[in-house]
């Protein structure tokens, strides 16, 4: 199994490795970084990792490679950049999803002390580096986004761009919006003790109910994604009460400083910040205002949807992530980026006639 070893911790009177367990999909000289939420795991981004690489089986081998060694395979149509950008349609994209530490495969840190968006920034970048990963297009999800954001004011020249979905500034921006659904549903998650409890608070608290109680031949959405839910929880096992308490604090102690967005800001790679309009967890006004704080790099994307609007979206989302991907490639201005709201068919078309340049450039350039 793949796994990098990111730290150590003392337990007592013994050292101890921390240690993070990784999946590879997909190869090229394109790489994206996946930083998954609270309570998550890899295969959570299992409809991104398709629409980005085209398969959900992984790729990974025991040994990691480097830039060179995974664009080998588009060496016939293209080279890797100094930005670790294929160009040309042949270069492909290879993908890195993992576990935090605190769940799933990775090691269960005993005390809060070890969970914070800046340690966690900084096991994502011990797995590049252990990648061989130069550079790479990170993509956070809500507690992923916080650890990205993290991640971005400490390595800024580590980041092809940076995509933020369902994000807040952490702290009191983590508190969900208080009504008598939100009590109960927290009530109801704190009680949880069974894969079957769980699964029924967080599909509400989740997923919009229009999505949820949509028809799907003789069932609901509903129906069949409880189901999955009991039988992904069930195989994973429950979050432990270390690791969970471990993650709350991780974005309850989460703060971006002026400073930090500042070195954000002026990085010189684009942002994108992707969320669901019916978020209750991470509410939509928090993210706006930090796009706004990112301005001019960052662009705002919001769609209809509620948390995992990238579960509920994910062709909307997977083309918002390629867009952003695209306009790196081809050297979009921070201007132009933000002063679109939405792709519009003149953004694609802008997109498509620097890709057909820069065909033709590296087609000249060949020719010498």
């Amino acid at each position: 199994m793949p796994y990098c070893e990111v730290d150590r911790y003392q337990n007592g009177d013994k050292w101890e490795g921390v240690r993070l367990f990784y999946r590879r999909y997909g190869r090229g000289a394109t790489k994206v970084l996946l930083v998954v939420g609270l309570a998550g795991t890899h295969d959570s981004w299992g409809l991104q990792i398709k629409g980005l690489t085209g398969s959900v089986e992984p790729t990974d081998e025991d040994a990691p490679r480097t830039d060179e060694e995974a664009g080998a395979g588009a060496a016939a149509v293209s080279t890797a950049d100094d930005d670790g950008d294929g160009e040309g349609e042949g270069a492909g994209i290879e993908v890195c999803s993992f576990d935090n530490r605190g769940v799933g495969r990775s090691s269960i840190l005993p005390h809060k002390s070890h969970y914070s968006t800046a340690i966690m920034a900084r096991d994502a970048l011990a797995l590049m580096d252990h990648l061989g990963w130069k550079k790479a297009h990170v993509f956070g999800h809500s507690m992923g986004a916080m650890i990205s954001c993290k991640l971005a004011a400490i390595a800024p020249h580590r980041l092809c761009s940076l995509g933020l979905l369902n994000v807040t500034g952490g702290g009191l921006e983590c508190l969900p919006k208080v009504d008598g659904q939100m009590l109960s549903l927290a009530f109801r998650f704190l009680r949880a003790k069974t894969p079957e409890e769980r699964a029924h608070v967080d599909l509400e608290t989740h997923y919009t109910k229009e999505y949820l109680d949509e028809k799907l031949e003789s069932s609901t959405r509903r129906a069949i994604l409880y189901k999955e839910y009991v039988r992904n929880i069930s195989s994973s096992g429950m979050q432990s009460s270390c690791g969970f308490e471990g993650q709350i604090n991780a974005c309850w102690t989460h703060k971006m400083t002026t400073k930090e967005l500042d070195t954000i800001r002026g990085a010189g790679f684009l942002v994108s910040v992707i969320h669901g309009r019916s978020d209750i967890i991470a509410q939509i006004c928090h993210a706006k205002r930090l796009a706004e704080r990112l301005l001019p790099a960052a662009r705002m994307v919001d769609l209809q949807g509620a948390h995992l609007v990238s579960h509920e979206r994910p062709d909307e989302v997977n083309n918002a992530m390629m867009d952003l991907i695209k306009a790196t490639k081809y050297v979009m201005k921070p201007h132009e980026w933000s002063s679109q709201p939405e792709i519009t068919s003149g953004m694609r078309n802008w997109l498509n006639a620097a890709k057909f340049i820069q065909r033709l450039c590296s087609k000249a350039h060949c020719l010498r």
